[in-house]
């Protein structure tokens, strides 16, 4: 894959159903302010909540729409080779440049097991559609490991790019050392994405983003700064960022009856509250994801808030698109009336 910024959709839902027109609009937004590309059907988008139907159709949708814009990535990935192959297979039909396998969850294979009966099968079958591994231990309790990547990639023309996810840049720098300096890392952690894009023993090439489904040309302008060596520039746009980054997990203490506790507001619940209030195309996320809790708006408003006041153009894409007053949206209680649990 090319370096640059590819966004992690969001799935908009109604109540009962995939919100296809919202998809469509969610997509334009994105051709529209430069993205390298979209993954359909990511973590970010629901996958393990949407049917087979929905899901090979958001392909299908998002597919045909960026024909010829920018790169389709499907998230083809399971716990299950046989559904893995089954679902690449439509989205090679579909049209999707790439696509993107999770390491099996909850099952826990070895990372060998991962290699051989997962990511081979797939490349081996498929060797006309590149295949990217997802590394990212802290969901799947599973991890394919550096030296894996490296056998892969020698083994198969298509397996040489990896959205790392660990969290661990020690990790990062034995990929790069062992898959060898034309191999591509892509960061899953929009936190980390400059870090990654300015360590000489990682030279990460781009991010699959969750926060760029509301900022696609500011996490753009951020990435290929980078990509042109200009440091500082990004390492400015990063830090406008930063508000919008720390919202990809909202971790809050709420009060019990039986005394405090964490709650962990995990991806895509805070993203798809704050494309709520903001107006865009969202919907709630599926059970058994719910909503946030009064504190975790809060931390949500407060960073948009942030950011609205700091660095507006970071939304304004967002606001023309959608024809909405960004301010407005954010400082009437009215457009988050609802989105929150009552009580703990």
């Amino acid at each position: 894959m090319q370096a640059g910024c590819y966004t992690a959709l969001i799935t908009p839902f109604t109540e009962t159903s995939v919100d296809y027109d919202g998809l469509e609009q969610l997509v334009e937004f994105q051709v529209k302010n430069g993205i390298t590309g979209i993954l359909a059907v990511g973590t970010t988008g629901e996958s393990p909540t949407l049917n087979w139907d929905e899901h090979n159709r958001v392909i299908k949708e998002v597919a045909k729409i960026v024909k010829n814009k920018c790169a389709c990535i499907a998230g083809t990935g399971s716990n299950n080779t046989a559904e893995t192959l089954f679902a690449t297979g439509h989205a090679a039909e579909a049209g999707a440049d790439a696509v993107l396998l999770v390491d099996p969850y909850y099952n826990g294979p070895s990372s060998l097991e991962i290699r051989k009966e997962y990511v081979a099968p797939v490349a081996r079958q498929f060797p006309d559609i590149t295949v990217i591994p997802y590394v990212i231990p802290g969901r799947t309790g599973a991890q394919l490991l550096p030296a894996d990547l490296a056998i892969l990639a020698e083994t198969f023309a298509n397996v040489r790019t990896v959205k790392e996810a660990t969290g661990n840049l020690d990790n990062m720098r034995i990929t790069r050392k062992c898959c060898g300096p034309d191999y591509t890392i892509l960061s899953g952690d929009d936190g980390l994405t400059f870090d990654m894009m300015t360590d000489p023993d990682i030279k990460g090439a781009g991010v699959i983003s969750v926060v760029s489904n509301i900022a696609p040309g500011a996490v753009t302008e951020m990435v290929n700064l980078l990509v042109k060596g200009d440091s500082a520039a990004a390492k400015a746009r990063f830090n406008a960022l930063l508000p919008l980054f720390s919202l990809v997990t909202v971790k809050t203490r709420e009060k019990t009856p039986y005394g405090e506790v964490e709650c962990r507001a995990r991806n895509p619940l805070a993203l798809k509250t704050l494309m709520n209030i903001l107006g865009m195309p969202s919907g709630p996320c599926r059970r058994p994801l719910g909503k946030m809790t009064r504190a975790g708006i809060d931390r949500v408003l407060g960073a948009v808030r942030k950011t609205q006041a700091e660095n507006p153009e970071i939304l304004a894409p967002a606001a023309e698109f959608f024809n909405v007053d960004i301010d407005a949206r954010i400082n009437d209680d009215a457009y988050w009336k609802g989105l929150s649990y009552s009580s703990y």
